[in-house]
């Protein structure tokens, strides 16, 4: 992307991007498209939240700078890029993208997407790593418009996009989600609008399953996660990785999975154990493995 014009004219609404949602999601979309030279306005529940997922963009840029990944000064224009915003009511109409990144509630996205809809995006998108674009679009009034654009956290060291087509997405509509892509360093695949797509389909399987085997003492956590990172050459096994995507999400996954595929998807009572006891994974500091406040395993 080139570098945006001023905010208020007609070029910079084209290149303009809104991200919804200022958790690890949230924060790492709106960092990936202001380091490619976009405009990005970051939506959160008021103010200070917003204000707040800025300030982690900016320590993601600094972390990049000091591991040689990111220079100096492209972290700066970056990071002026980004503005807070407290509404999604805030967003100048016509941007290239708006994006949601909120939790995994249908209603809660559904929502979201009617008011990102009445900004008049060219393109609006869905972050879901599971519920289908056809019911998150249902009352939409240009459904064609509406993508999902599925990251993966997080999303600077990831390199995959996972594009999902609904029934009534234009190709228009999935040729520019393809070109955000390309501009962002991503590799995308396209995939039909089942619930949990491929990616999340496979790899929540994966991760109940590993619970269960917790649940049934067939190995502690880490030689369970060390069986599939030495044995099936996984860069992260399925317990850390749900640490870091948090148990609370992957429990709203694993139901709304539920729901279509039946009782191979159901919530392990362990998961729904930990997290009715706070026990979200990083970000609470406490899930299948202890983290201290730098992001590190502790136990």
């Amino acid at each position: 992307m080139e570098n945006v014009a001023a905010p208020d004219s007609a070029d910079a609404r084209r290149d303009a991007v809104a991200v919804i949602g200022g958790g690890a999601m949230g924060v790492g979309i709106a960092h990936a498209f202001a380091l490619a030279g976009a405009s990005v306005d970051l939506i959160d529940a008021d103010l200070p939240r917003a204000q707040a997922a800025v300030s982690r963009v900016e320590a993601v840029l600094h972390s990049a700078v000091a591991r040689g990944k990111t220079a100096a000064p492209d972290a700066a224009a970056a990071l002026a890029r980004i503005v807070p915003r407290a509404s999604i009511a805030e967003v100048a109409r016509g941007a290239a993208l708006i994006i949601e990144a909120v939790p995994e509630i249908l209603d809660l996205k559904r929502g979201v997407l009617a008011a990102a809809e009445a900004r008049e995006p060219t393109v609006l998108a869905s972050n879901t790593s599971g519920i289908s674009i056809g019911e998150l679009g249902a009352g939409l009034a240009r459904p064609e418009r509406l993508i999902g654009m599925h990251f993966f956290n997080p999303v600077w060291v990831m390199a995959l996009l996972e594009i999902v087509v609904g029934e009534q997405t234009s190709e228009a509509t999935l040729a520019a989600a393809r070109q955000f892509g390309k501009r962002i360093g991503k590799e995308t695949i396209v995939v039909r609008d089942f619930p949990g797509f491929a990616s999340t389909r496979l790899g929540i399987a994966l991760g109940l399953e590993a619970m269960r085997m917790l649940e049934d003492g067939v190995a502690s956590a880490a030689d369970i996660d060390r069986a599939m990172e030495i044995g099936y050459r996984h860069p992260m096994g399925p317990l850390k990785l749900t640490d870091l995507v948090g148990l609370d999400v992957r429990l709203d996954i694993a139901r709304n999975l539920a729901r279509t595929y039946g009782e191979r998807y159901a919530p392990p009572a362990l998961l729904e154990t930990m997290v009715a006891a706070g026990k979200l994974g990083k970000k609470s500091g406490e899930g299948f493995y202890r983290w201290d406040e730098r992001g590190a395993i502790t136990g």
